[in-house]
């Protein structure tokens, strides 16, 4: 699977997520942008972390007309969990399946303790409102990560 490029239009796609409710891309065309982050799994420190950021940096992407959600391979119980113990105020993508995950291109090897495994790799998409990737960012590193994608949010 190639990666998305930077300018090309992304295919609608639809995924479940927190509340009821059904992720689909071009339901967010009335936002000036949507952050699409991906992180390894719910509950561990580098993911609570980056969710918390995100939080509370919300007012702000509010302002900058922004939709933010957070995607991995967790089930939907285990986001409705974290979501709600964290205070998230924006949906989990519960891409069990990992089609959202070969979308983006998101799955890669990884050592997680001496051992070769598959994994999601830490990654951001901003995405404008006709649903062109406008920034992406790989190999995400945590500290003032969701400072650099509200600046590049509120620049569109």
């Amino acid at each position: 699977m190639s990666k998305p490029d930077i300018g090309s239009s992304l295919a609608d796609f639809s995924a479940p997520m927190t509340s009821g409710k059904t992720f689909q891309l071009s339901d967010y065309r009335d936002k000036q942008s949507v952050v699409l982050y991906f992180y390894p799994k719910d509950a561990t420190p580098g993911c609570t972390t980056e969710g918390q950021d995100f939080r509370d940096a919300y007012a702000a992407f509010q302002e900058a007309n922004t939709a933010i959600f957070g995607v991995s391979r967790d089930s939907l119980p285990s986001h409705e969990n974290f979501k709600a113990k964290q205070n998230f105020p924006f949906e989990l993508i519960a891409d069990t399946d990992e089609a959202v995950c070969r979308l983006f291109d998101v799955i890669q090897m990884k050592n997680m303790y001496g051992k070769q495994v598959m994994g999601i790799e830490r990654s951001t998409f901003l995405i404008d409102k006709q649903g062109v990737l406008r920034k992406s960012w790989r190999k995400v590193s945590v500290k003032d990560h969701v400072a650099e994608v509200l600046a590049a949010a509120q620049s569109l």
